[in-house]
């Protein structure tokens, strides 16, 4: 019966999913909807109150600049929001102004869709700064990321021109007809089965020892629902969905996992309808598909050989509960955490410093490649597109013809692009972790030693630099060189990631569109799908093999061999 629920659930799902790619295509294509009736005059208000022209339209350059402006003075707002917050109404714990920079950590992460948190947010940040600041840019960053999408599939169904879109445009639609709304029926989901949504004051209670303890209130689900569908992962408590008032049970767990997974599912499809190849879009589904489906093979594995030192002391079969929520178990839990590591999510129902080292190493790895599985909102079909050009870069060799994909000539350009978009995180991420190692206070900031405690470093990095925002915990990052180098890794990793993604658009707009002919590489078959797998899996695996090899993969053989750290 429980399978049975299982598989109905599933194709309901899919369904839904199929439905969601084809409205957000019509959305972003000017196309009437179901809920245009609603959106309409909201949309046309918030234009006409900024003064913008949806019908004029910017080239790449303006279209960056704007997108980029726009995302600071976000930034801004969250920053001075937090220095100024006790001093600010709805504090019901009397919090203090947060130091700057925990604040510019904090303000970078959630401007740039990482959601990055080195605080709980129950004892650190007041409602008004969670609501106005985190929540709103929960929205607007995955708004943008939506929007620079949408700006670089455009380059695809233009030819001979330099416009692919107007910014504000995109940015206005994502949220008025897809984020808002979903995020509306989704809280009320979530508050009809316990999670809270209130402004009444903490609660003061003794415990059956007589000890005083504070039970945390807030408006938990408005921030719960739009962390999961816009792929934020920053939590309203320090331990983020393995709370009970952000998870209170097996069925909001499901739905949650379902959440981190439909928007960015969705895109997928609606790249294939945006581009007039749906077969296209079904392509890089599968694609992500198998990678996540090799990747929950060895996660499971993983997690069910246990932990040798747990059966020679007489636990059964060794499965570790520690860390992990018994409310859901070691598998469930292990698996949420490889959902938000392969779709940029970052929320957590289990810790995954208490995870067995090969399950920490594939979460690794998800985030090391740029989270293309699925992804971020917007910015997982960017990263699958760069690794897509530079396939069919390699095809055109083997076949002795320039590189062609969705009927435009691929360019040096191009290429140049894709791989800034790809190398640049990696290589940012491993300096700032080697610096880490160098220097004795951030060495310090580790709870473990030896490989274990080289894998929490570099998951941090690994976390910021794919603007992920889960955390491996055990590493204290409140200090003054992890929040800086943490929000210039996850600043130039946004932007490094998008911004080359308009250029790419803007380039491939301007050329003219060719048939295909019977020289044409197919990019919709199981050549091409192999193709995009194995460039994926061998790119990471190149880039931080050494580091991998000295982390995770030392501590499992330790852990083997009855060393723990």
């Amino acid at each position: 019966m429980i399978l049975l629920e299982w598989i109905l659930f599933l194709f309901l799902f899919l369904g839904l999913v199929f439905l969601m790619g084809k409205y957000m295509s019509s959305v972003y294509l000017g196309e009437d909807t179901f809920f245009t009736v609603i959106g309409k005059p909201l949309e046309n208000l918030i234009y006409k109150t900024s003064g913008i022209n949806p019908a004029e339209e910017m080239n790449w350059k303006q279209y960056g600049l704007n997108l980029v402006i726009f995302n600071l003075l976000g930034c801004l707002v969250v920053f001075l929001l937090q220095v100024i917050q006790g001093y600010l109404p709805l504090n019901p714990i009397h919090a203090a102004n947060v130091h700057w920079d925990l604040a510019l950590n904090t303000a970078i992460s959630f401007m740039t869709n990482t959601n990055w948190q080195s605080y709980s947010g129950e004892s650190t940040l007041t409602w008004l700064v969670q609501m106005l600041g985190l929540t709103v840019q929960n929205f607007l960053s995955a708004a943008t990321g939506m929007a620079a999408m949408v700006a670089m599939l455009r380059g695809f169904t233009r030819k001979e021109t330099d416009k692919i879109g107007n910014f504000w445009v995109d940015l206005t639609r994502g949220t008025v007809y897809i984020l808002i709304p979903l995020s509306i029926l989704f809280s009320v989901f979530l508050i009809s089965q316990g999670v809270l949504q209130t402004f009444h004051p903490y609660q003061h209670f003794y415990t059956m020892e007589n000890q005083s303890q504070v039970l945390p209130t807030g408006p938990v689900a408005s921030q719960v629902a739009i962390k999961q569908l816009g792929s934020n992962g920053g939590g309203f408590f320090g331990v983020n969905s393995a709370h009970p008032f952000e998870n209170p049970n097996g069925l909001t767990n499901i739905f949650e996992m379902a959440a981190i997974l439909f928007l960015p599912l969705a895109l997928v499809l609606s790249f294939g309808y945006m581009v007039g190849n749906i077969k296209q879009g079904l392509a890089f589904l599968i694609s992500m598909l198998v990678i996540l489906l090799l990747g929950t093979g060895i996660v499971w594995w993983a997690e069910m050989l246990g932990n040798p030192l747990l059966i020679k002391y007489g636990i059964a079969h060794g499965v570790s509960m520690e860390g992990v929520e018994s409310r859901f178990g070691v598998l469930i839990s292990s698996f949420w955490g490889l959902l938000t590591t392969a779709t940029s999510n970052g929320s957590v129902n289990s810790m995954h410093d208490s995870l067995m080292p090969i399950t920490t190493l594939v979460y690794m790895f998800n985030m090391g490649v740029g989270e293309v599985v699925f992804g971020g909102v917007g910015v997982g079909i960017i990263g699958m597109l760069y690794y897509a050009l530079l396939v069919m870069f390699l095809a055109g060799l083997m076949i002795g013809r320039t590189p062609e994909f969705l009927g435009k000539k691929l360019g040096p350009r191009e290429m140049y692009l894709s791989v800034i978009a790809l190398l640049v995180p990696p290589i940012l991420m491993l300096i700032f972790a080697a610096i880490a190692l160098m220097i004795p206070s951030t060495v310090g900031c580790m709870n473990n030693s030896s490989a274990h405690g080289l894998s929490e470093l570099l998951y941090a990095f690994l976390s910021g630099a794919g603007n992920n925002g889960s955390a491996f915990a055990g590493l204290n990052t409140n200090t003054l060189y992890y929040n800086f180098s943490l929000g210039i890794t996850m600043f130039i990793s946004r932007f490094v990631t998008i911004l080359p993604a308009l250029a790419i658009g803007g380039s491939l707009a301007e050329k003219k569109s060719i048939p295909e002919s019977s020289a044409t590489f197919p990019t919709t078959g199981i050549l091409f799908i192999a193709m995009l797998i194995a460039v994926v899996i061998i790119m990471g695996s190149l880039t931080f093999f050494p580091v991998f090899t000295m982390g995770p993969l030392l501590d499992h053989l330790f852990m083997i061999h009855g060393k723990v750290y």
